[in-house]
């Protein structure tokens, strides 16, 4: 563009035209292909011989709310499902701030001396505004995310109950056939996630922090008495004296709990992850607990267990998902919704119009 002020009225005054601004874009940059989808057989294939890339890649396909992936991701659960199971299932929880995350690094460097393999799922809170998450699981756990034996997968909870990520079941299946023989599975703190976890796991670990008020106040009964075995972290330095306070009152509230369905008394143990204080009495209290539940059968008994409740929890989220992403019905609720805000209508007549116009329509049309 020529400048106005180079005219010959305006004698003595010239403005250069500046330098050309370079492209936005970078033109000694080469566009990558994108991979093509594999196949059933080929993220299959990659899975069993341990291949880290395809089992990641796998699980994202798992995690993918498409519905175009849908199909193919249980085409490669199914095919996998006959080489898992061969694993511990540990579930990990506590209040926020009680060092699960550094508590995992210790556990699972700890774990991997003694040989096989570790896969650790954190499930990420994601923000119920932006719906994104940090996923920020790696850079606590230093040490473990650099062990060649280890897999860790931090997934978002996408919103989905009590922070628990929709697909961790069928991740954890898929880390069994790459031949993790150890789970670990993180929540994100105390809450309705650890039923979930619970119904996934073999041994539920809780942990605790002492010096924080009234240690049986800051947790919930029923998380107590889904768990197998509750530690008290940070046991170190000043803080021993009241760890030890800690440990001994978990201890008498145990007692007032009725018998666990495996038989087993839930122990109490002190260790600090910081330090690496007590680890090895905490792995020893976990092996007990395998050595006493597949001495009973209680083992093989709640693996069948979770297996039913999956089911359902999957039939479950089927019907529920081919409700709501129904076109006509998502029509037929906007317009219900407006007239009970309206007073127009109550609630539960304006549910039964919607649930009637679904079976008589829609699926009644699916089954015919």
């Amino acid at each position: 563009m020529e400048h106005p002020e180079n005219d010959d009225k305006y004698i003595g005054l010239t403005v250069n035209s500046g330098v050309s601004q370079p492209p936005v874009v970078n033109p000694y940059m080469t566009r990558r292909k994108r991979r093509p989808m594999p196949t059933a057989g080929e993220f299959v294939e990659g899975i069993l011989k341990g291949d880290v890339s395809m089992l990641s890649r796998a699980v994202t396909l798992v995690e993918s709310v498409s519905p175009d992936h849908y199909a193919l991701a249980q085409e490669v659960i199914e095919k996998c499902l006959p080489h898992s199971g061969n694993s511990r299932r540990i579930g990990i929880t506590g209040v926020p701030g009680a060092g699960k995350s550094t508590s995992i690094d210790v556990f699972g460097l700890h774990v991997l001396k003694q040989g096989g393999k570790l896969a650790v799922l954190a499930i990420d809170p994601s923000s119920e505004r932006t719906k994104g998450s940090i996923l920020g699981d790696k850079t606590r756990m230093e040490k473990l995310s650099i062990h060649p034996s280890a897999f860790i997968r931090p997934s978002p909870s996408a919103g989905s109950l009590g922070g628990v990520a929709r697909k961790t079941r069928e991740t954890i299946v898929l880390c069994e056939a790459a031949g993790y023989n150890n789970i670990f599975v993180e929540t994100v703190g105390v809450g309705q996630s650890e039923t979930a976890v619970h119904s996934m796991v073999d041994f539920f670990l809780l942990i605790q922090l002492a010096g924080t008020g009234d240690e049986l106040q800051g947790i919930k009964r029923g998380i107590m008495e889904m768990a197998d075995g509750i530690v008290i972290n940070k046991a170190d330095g000043d803080n021993i004296g009241r760890a030890k306070l800690a440990q001994a009152q978990f201890k008498s509230a145990l007692h007032l709990f009725p018998p666990t369905t495996s038989g087993w008394m839930p122990e109490v143990l002190c260790y600090s992850g910081y330090y690496e204080l007590g680890i090895p009495e905490v792995w020893a209290m976990i092996d007990r607990y395998f050595e006493f539940v597949k001495g009973n059968g209680y083992f093989e008994r709640k693996r069948h267990e979770q297996a039913r409740y999956w089911m359902y929890e999957t039939i479950n989220e089927r019907l529920r998902s081919a409700f709501y992403d129904n076109p006509q019905v998502e029509t037929m609720l906007a317009d219900r919704e407006r007239l009970v805000l309206d007073n127009r209508l109550s609630s539960f007549i304006a549910a039964r119009e919607v649930l009637n116009f679904y079976f008589d329509n829609i699926a009644g049309n699916r089954t015919k």
